[in-house]
């Protein structure tokens, strides 16, 4: 699960913020604003390499080539035994490869201006790249050479091992990442999602260099790979260098397995008591539409609509919690959530439940729908600033949106919903809420949470 936190904006990005805000709402979210969905589309070049799919997107006049080699499955990828393997497999690979061991890599980093990363998700994980324009060729063959031979050093393994560890052992004491793992527990039960693609304290320790060796070998499959590039670079060119490089990958045979349903068939509440604790830390969830979904749309505005209601009934006008909140997750197998921490868990919850069954039954205002999509717009452009994010959004709508296509057509889809689209998604998915609580049990009323008659 992405966990968000908020980072102050400088005066300028403020600004611009308002700015788009005013242009999109007043616009209409006409397409010209950000140029046609087939103007967008045919800047990506698409091909294939010995099995390996390749989107390449032009970016005229960008300083920087970002690229991304992701990995297939995610989730599904793992089990019990091994979960947090592709983890641990790509981070090492960070470290240093077979002609560029650490100390080499670092210093090459350092001249180039480059950098690389790896990050794990339910549904894939990327080995990552980001470098200047002058010195792209120079870094490209030394991320090649990380994504192809690793050289998994023991002192790199015992390196990465101990950091990935010191995460672990936070995970419990925070209690918002602790409600990730409660949710994983609870509602991913039975479901691929369970197993935890970040690992567990035993399942890390347990890990040689030689079961990485294994892993990785396993996963450098081009049926598994998908490779993505953002830049100002000629895509002919970058087929050749890929050719010379992933392209020598074996093609593998992988095909990916549709995940199982969630059950959202009845609420329910599993609380874990904390009783020191001054407050309670809740989180309902319930069943959502995924990207490739149509419903993923209103559902989007519907849920923004949400949270801003929330922040209204929650904390301005009663200041029963400081930061209540509605959002919407991104995954294959999608899930939406509403958050609160407060010291009255009973009274925070009917005022939540309220707010939904308003978003479900009363028609909203156009200006309302218009300003929240408006807002989200703003963000989710200021958001693709970068190269690196460009190439994380083809990926997802690749991978788990139907499409690369489909990440252009976020405008059009937006500005088509209605007061009727949002009333359907909130009746349809806003139900059989499940949630998980951590504070005092003594004090939670079962029958609130659960929608239940006294």
């Amino acid at each position: 699960m992405e966990v968000v936190r908020s980072k102050r904006l400088g005066v300028g990005r403020v600004i611009l913020l308002a700015l788009l805000t005013l242009l999109l709402v007043s616009s209409g979210f006409s397409q010209s604003a950000v140029g046609s969905v087939a103007d967008q589309a045919a800047l990506v070049s698409e091909f294939d390499v010995n099995g390996l799919k390749v989107l390449v997107k032009k970016r005229l006049n960008a300083p920087t080539v970002s690229a991304g080699l992701f990995i297939r499955g995610g989730a599904r990828n793992i089990n019990a035994k091994n979960s947090g393997i592709e983890d641990f497999m790509l981070e090492a690979a960070t470290e240093g490869s077979r002609k560029f061991p650490r100390d080499v890599l670092r210093r090459e980093l350092s001249s180039t201006g480059s950098g690389f990363g790896a990050k794990v998700s339910y549904d894939y994980s990327v080995l990552s790249l980001t470098s200047t324009r002058k010195y792209f060729d120079r870094s490209w063959d030394i991320f090649a050479d990380i994504a192809m031979q690793p050289a998994f050093d023991k002192r790199d393994v015992e390196r990465v091992r101990t950091r990935i560890l010191s995460v672990l052992k936070e995970e419990e004491t925070d209690n918002d990442n602790f409600l990730d793992v409660l949710q994983s527990r609870v509602i991913y039960a039975n479901h691929p999602y369970f197993n935890s693609v970040n690992g567990t304290l035993k399942t890390v320790s347990g890990f040689s260099s030689k079961d990485l060796r294994a892993y990785h070998q396993k996963s450098m499959k081009t049926s598994r790979l998908l490779l993505v590039i953002v830049g100002d670079i000629d895509a002919n060119k970058l087929k050749r260098k890929i050719a010379m490089t992933f392209g020598k990958l074996p093609r593998g045979s992988y095909r990916e397995k549709a995940y199982p349903t969630l059950d959202f068939s009845a609420s329910s509440l599993n609380v874990t008591p904390r009783a020191s604790l001054p407050t309670n830390y809740i989180r309902g969830i319930f069943n959502a539409p995924s990207l490739k979904n149509p419903d993923y749309y209103a559902m989007r505005v519907a849920m923004t609509i949400l949270s801003s209601r929330l922040f209204q009934e929650v904390r301005v006008k009663r200041q029963l919690s400081y930061a209540p909140s509605a959002s919407l997750d991104s995954h294959s197998t999608n899930t939406a959530n509403i958050y609160a921490t407060a010291v009255d868990a009973n009274r925070t919850v009917r005022v939540m439940f309220d707010a939904i069954e308003t978003l479900k039954y009363k028609p909203i205002r156009p200006a309302e729908i218009q300003g929240m999509a408006g807002q989200f717009l703003t963000n989710y452009y200021l958001k693709q600033e970068t190269n690196g994010a460009q190439v994380a959004e083809l990926a997802k709508y690749e991978l788990i949106g139907g499409g690369w296509r489909n990440s252009f057509q976020l405008l059009n889809k937006l500005r088509r919903v209605t007061s009727q689209d949002i009333q359907n998604v909130a009746q349809k998915y806003m139900k059989n809420i499940r949630f998980v609580v951590i504070g005092n049990q003594s004090k939670i009323e079962k029958n609130v949470f659960l929608q239940k008659a006294e």
